[in-house]
């Protein structure tokens, strides 16, 4: 498979998941503003910090060495090794669903049951889901490898939005079973998402059509299953090696990602309140991460994985991928840059008015807007860092992982430090101001790789961060403009004031957009041939 043939396979996944997204996020949005009208900042912080970081911690620790590895092979592999390897992580994921639980049960303060009932329910259920989602993972990883564009956006999109719809109908209904609706719906989503990927490939290796699929290293459903290899070697060592220094590395980034979540919740530094408000600004904040940034991570670094050769020097491989690499990063992080700058100008004039129309006095007053700017400024990071970070992972060599590991650790103790001191000084800001500051420094380490890596070649990636001066101005007078409009229009004016600052922001919008329009012609080339351009072979395989 060429170069350009996988590029347009990353870009009709990247652009197809985030249609898909768009559409299935603004429903459960709406939901999730419903629900939280239902509900008490305590429950709240319980589900979204204590229970959630148990399920993604055990999630994390159990799966992500093993995806990256198996995503990084080539084409010529026996899959039957790579599927074997998978399925060991779901008795890794039992272990640390175990352990944890015996920790959040233990070890950490437990909830007033008066304010938060059923918490211990609440931990067995989490973690039980956790391990129902690992039940997946072999479908997960093949559909990946293989590119099903629409496949796991649709199956992850529509257990959220069953997710949001059961806990809206518990919520309104039973009220009073607390912890119950919140831990019944995880285990009912992560149920949804595994039948979801179990039943299309039943009914695709099933038909008539799965004799045309040769690119698939199965023909039937129990050929996914673990299985006796031909040479005798259950799994493959090579990939074995290389997930071990994945989960090195994961172990770290799981608490860099999650660690305002981890001091909070072993550092009791906010109350149980205070964390459910952080964390419902959390995630409003990166809504537009998971949205734009999250798909295009995925696909594109699948992209690099499969066009360059881990671990070996540009120059020594073939030129017209090397070329084709260079083009693909240059245009992500310029997109990225741009996506980044525009929440960071436009959200802090709107980020009060935004949390009050999504979760009313409970989120506008007090620190939730004062969160939200701050997090605005984030988001520009992570977009920066999402892409640089999944060329630099798809092209790093084993070693350079492991080395890579050293400065993960510096980081990770670095962060907990610091989102400590920070957040007793200026309470929850002080978890993104850490949070920058080490994204910062990943970016920071990322940006040498790549500059390492092409110096002895033509390419110029990183010329993707340079904008123009007519295009910064713009920025830069838009910001002014709904400073100064946030000022006399809102919050408190009432709704024809409010409206009038949304058309403020909206024409100060357009002009920007407009501007970069006009000045980056080759993002808009890339945009329009690889993301915009309808093609006849998109389909779920």
């Amino acid at each position: 498979m060429g170069s350009q043939e996988v590029l347009g396979q990353a870009a009709r996944l990247a652009s197809s998941g985030l249609l898909l997204q768009v559409l299935f996020r603004l429903i459960t949005f709406v939901l999730n503003a419903f629900i939280l009208r239902f509900l008490s900042k305590e429950i709240v912080g319980v589900v979204n910090v204590r229970l959630t970081l148990l399920y993604s911690t055990t999630l994390f620790l159990a799966r992500e060495a093993f995806r990256r590895a198996c995503l990084s092979g080539g084409t010529q592999r026996d899959w039957s090794q790579t599927l074997n390897l998978l399925w060991l992580t779901v008795p890794l994921g039992v272990f640390w669903s175990l352990f944890l639980g015996w920790i959040w049960l233990q070890l950490l303060e437990v909830p007033d049951p008066n304010v938060v009932p059923h918490y211990a329910t609440g931990v067995v259920l989490f973690g039980l889901s956790a391990v129902v989602e690992l039940l997946g993972e072999p479908f997960w990883v093949l559909a990946q490898a293989h590119m099903f564009v629409k496949l796991k956006v649709i199956a992850e999109s529509l257990s959220v939005i069953l997710k949001s719809v059961l806990t809206a109908f518990l919520v309104l209904w039973l009220p009073h079973w607390g912890l119950y609706i919140f831990s019944l719906a995880q285990l009912f989503y992560t149920t949804v998402l595994v039948l979801c990927y179990v039943i299309y490939f039943t009914k695709l290796l099933g038909s008539p059509e799965s004799t045309k699929l040769q690119t698939l290293p199965v023909s039937r459903i129990t050929d996914l299953l673990p299985s006796i290899t031909r040479n005798g070697a259950f799994i493959n060592w090579k990939e074995a090696k290389l997930t071990w220094s994945f989960f090195k590395q994961s172990f770290l980034k799981q608490i860099l990602t999650e660690g305002e979540r981890y001091v909070m919740t072993f550092l009791n530094v906010l109350n149980f309140g205070d964390q459910g408000v952080y964390d419902i600004v959390n995630n409003l904040g990166s809504l537009v991460a998971r949205l734009i940034f999250q798909p295009i991570e995925e696909s594109f670094y699948i992209f690099f994985a499969k066009v360059l050769e881990r671990g070996k020097d540009a120059t020594l491989q073939k030129q017209e991928d090397v070329a084709v690499a260079a083009a693909v990063l240059e245009s992500l992080l310029k997109l990225a840059l741009l996506a980044g700058l525009t929440i960071t100008v436009f959200g802090f004039a709107y980020s009060q008015l935004a949390l009050d129309i999504y979760g009313g006095a409970m989120l506008s007053s007090g620190s939730g807007p004062v969160l939200l700017r701050s997090y605005c400024l984030y988001v520009l990071l992570l977009a920066i860092n999402g892409v640089t970070e999944c060329f630099t992972f798809a092209a790093m060599s084993k070693e350079e992982v492991d080395r890579y590991n050293f400065v993960m650790l510096a980081l990770s103790s670095s962060f907990l430090v610091l989102s400590y001191l920070l957040t007793r000084w200026c309470g929850s800001v002080g978890f993104i101001l850490a949070n920058c500051f080490n994204m910062g420094i990943r970016i920071t380490q990322s940006l040498c790789f790549i500059h390492r890596y092409y110096r002895r070649s033509p390419h110029r990636p990183l010329a993707g961060l340079h904008l123009s001066p007519v295009l910064l101005g713009t920025f830069a007078l838009s910001g002014g403009v709904t400073a100064v409009s946030e000022v006399f229009l809102c919050c408190e004016q009432g709704w024809p004031a409010r409206l009038a600052h949304i058309a403020v922001g909206a024409f100060c919008l357009g002009a920007t957009l407009g501007t970069a329009f006009l000045t980056e012609t080759k993002l808009i080339h890339f945009l329009r041939t690889q993301l915009g351009v309808p093609r006849r072979t998109d389909k779920m395989t």
